[in-house]
């Protein structure tokens, strides 16, 4: 089976935090905390756990095929709304990095 990530186990640990920006917030400033965190991690957490991860923002695009036939095309949180998708040797080490003193939340 191919990894979908290099050097992810298939029993290791997925997490998905959902976000949505606030009015007075940008995707520029999503992005720059994410990349704050990004380097936080990897560079504290590489080692005890960490194996990588990914924003997803929505894009505002809707199928209108399949079972959505009829309804809307374009969603209201286009640009306001992104998936943080981080994969972890196991939920104990995902755990650990937040109580870790170098944690920026």
């Amino acid at each position: 089976m191919a990894e979908l990530i290099h050097g992810f186990s298939s029993d290791g640990v997925v997490t998905i935090n959902r976000v949505i920006l606030k009015p007075e917030y940008s995707v520029d400033d999503l992005q720059e905390r994410v990349a704050m965190l990004c380097e936080n991690v990897k560079t504290y957490h590489s080692d005890t756990g960490f194996v990588g991860g990914f924003v997803a923002l929505n894009t505002g695009s809707i199928s209108n095929e399949g079972s959505s036939i009829g309804q809307a095309v374009a969603s209201p949180l286009k640009n306001k709304e992104a998936l943080i998708v981080t994969f972890w040797r196991s939920f104990e080490e995902h755990e650990q990095s937040h109580r870790s003193k170098t944690f920026q939340p």
